[in-house]
């Protein structure tokens, strides 16, 4: 009986090649030519709907955000100079609405003055002493009391108002909150107002401390504070609302 003829058996790596043609080799691909996914080692570059079965796919470490005593992340600089913002232009139009009356009298006052003429139609020349005491001394007056009445509502608003919930209404926008440093503390009036002394306080009487106070969470670490939050022993965290 004729048996059929016998075929050699393909190599491992593929089918043989053609005539004349040299078999590709079995080892790595040179650089510059994609692998295949199931050739390529997990974990290295592969995009998760190749990734082997059974291999994970690759995880990157990912910057965890600095995080105040009690857990919770700390406020950044931006979102920090943001609240301050608010918080400044809304003194500012409050100042405005309080100032702005009295200048207004005064100025009309001083406008009437230098405008009166004599029964021949000249100007009548004004009296230094009395713009001194006519003008100038009253706008001195309502300067020095508006700083009063100023450092009054800040107190109310930087204190007062603060401690009742950590946040001003600039900080309640962007979602801030001042937390005590010890996290089985809560925020009260002493903390508060050793805040407004070195930010709103010292800050105005000592040229160039406003910006270091500022400044300061740059490079503060571990909890990124101001210099009135050391002094008042707070951090300003980020808070869903």
């Amino acid at each position: 009986m004729t048996q059929p003829p016998s075929y050699p058996t393909p190599p491992v790596g593929g089918p043989p090649p053609a005539a004349g043609g040299v078999a590709p080799s079995p080892g790595p691909h040179p650089q510059g030519y994609g692998v295949p996914p199931h050739q390529a080692p997990p974990g290295y570059g592969v995009p998760p709907q190749y990734a082997p079965p059974g291999y994970p796919p690759p995880h990157w470490p990912v910057a965890q955000p600095a995080l105040s005593p009690g857990g919770q992340p700390l406020a950044s600089f931006g979102d920090r100079l943001l609240a301050w913002l608010i918080d400044t232009a809304l003194a500012s139009v409050v100042s405005m609405v309080l100032f702005m009356p009295v200048f207004l009298v005064l100025w009309w006052q001083m406008f009437s003055e230098m405008t009166r003429t004599n029964p021949d139609g000249t100007l009548v020349e004004p009296d230094p002493a009395t713009f001194l005491t006519d003008f100038f001394l009253p706008l001195l007056l309502a300067e020095l009391g508006l700083v009063v009445v100023l450092l009054g509502l800040y107190w109310l608003y930087h204190v007062e108002y603060l401690k009742r919930g950590g946040q001003t209404l600039g900080k309640k926008i962007m979602k801030l909150r001042v937390v005590p440093i010890d996290p089985n503390r809560t925020l009260d009036r002493r903390m508060a107002g050793r805040r407004w002394l070195v930010q709103y306080l010292a800050c105005s009487l000592v040229p160039g401390l406003s910006y270091v106070d500022g400044f300061w969470q740059l490079w503060d670490k571990p909890w990124q504070q101001c210099l009135h939050d050391k002094f008042a022993a707070t951090v300003v965290v980020k808070v869903a609302s």
